[in-house]
């Protein structure tokens, strides 16, 4: 079956293949203006953007639109592997991407595909780092070495904060890390006579940041989903404060501090019923 054929494929068992002829002919000749023109660092903000949503429909638990985005995401790997194809000195295709993939998977579960055993997920993510430093030569290297490269800031402090646990260097117990919270708060504190473009302010700030991370880390809880949780409670609250700002007539720019505290904190009152109704019921 040729590109042309492939390309209104319904075979099931051959999507990955119409995937991929279709990325062929939009990139021909004669294809798509937009898709002719880009390049692996025009594309970057594609696959920040679709990654991402691919996430929001992760937690809006919507399989659909799940499906949908993982789509998205799939294209592009399929543009990358496509624009890697086309180059010579490049000169690789999606098959080897998914080769690639494959050999990966198979060295770095000795315990599944060979005769190395695990005991738990913890034992798992050791071996695994320990073949993934061996693979890149990386023994003699810093143990931190590339650690979290390209990783948002907040999710690479907890990457290097949990690979650098895993060696033992870490508080004994989670009130240490409170301590140093509410040291790194008081370091902090201590700027506010500072002005804002001072380089310390923003080094206290970080400190204090990294140091609530450690605290994440260390309650199992996900830096990135927390401060995804807190940002969705404070839309909620400022949406329901303006509703009810609004009610009384008074809109977000004429509003004064106190006006908004009260609003602000009926909202607060208001969830805190509605959580004690649906606890009840």
């Amino acid at each position: 079956m040729n590109d042309d054929e492939m390309i209104h494929c319904t075979e099931s068992a051959r999507q990955i293949e119409r995937a991929i002829a279709i990325m062929h002919r939009l990139r021909a000749p004669g294809g798509c203006p937009w898709d002719a023109e880009q390049s692996h660092e025009s594309l970057i903000p594609n696959l920040i953007e679709e990654c991402y949503e691919c996430i929001d429909a992760i937690r809006e638990k919507d399989a659909a639109h799940l499906r949908e985005e993982l789509g998205d995401v799939l294209l592009q790997v399929l543009f990358h592997s496509e624009l890697a194809e086309e180059n010579a000195e490049e000169n690789f295709d999606v098959e080897d991407v998914a080769r690639g993939l494959c050999d990966k998977l198979v060295r770095r579960h000795p315990h599944v595909f060979g005769s190395a055993t695990a005991r738990d997920a913890n034992a798992v993510l050791t071996r695994w780092d320990q073949i993934k430093r061996q693979e890149s030569h990386s023994e003699r290297k810093p143990y931190l070495h590339n650690c979290g490269k390209g990783l948002p800031e907040l999710l690479r402090a907890a990457k290097l904060t949990s690979k650098a646990a895993k060696v033992g260097f870490d508080w004994e117990s989670h009130s240490g890390v409170i301590d140093k919270v509410r040291e790194e708060l008081a370091e902090a504190s201590d700027t506010l006579s500072l002005p804002d473009d001072d380089p310390r302010v923003a080094e206290e700030l970080g400190d204090l940041l990294f140091t609530v991370v450690n605290l994440c880390r260390r309650r199992k809880v996900n830096p990135e989903e927390a401060l995804h949780i807190a940002n969705q409670k404070f839309l909620r609250r400022f949406n329901a404060m303006e509703q009810a700002l609004s009610d009384a007539d008074v809109t977000l720019q004429q509003a004064d501090a106190d006006q908004f505290d009260r609003a602000w904190n009926e909202v607060k009152v208001q969830e805190r019923a509605n959580r004690t109704i649906e606890q009840k019921s």
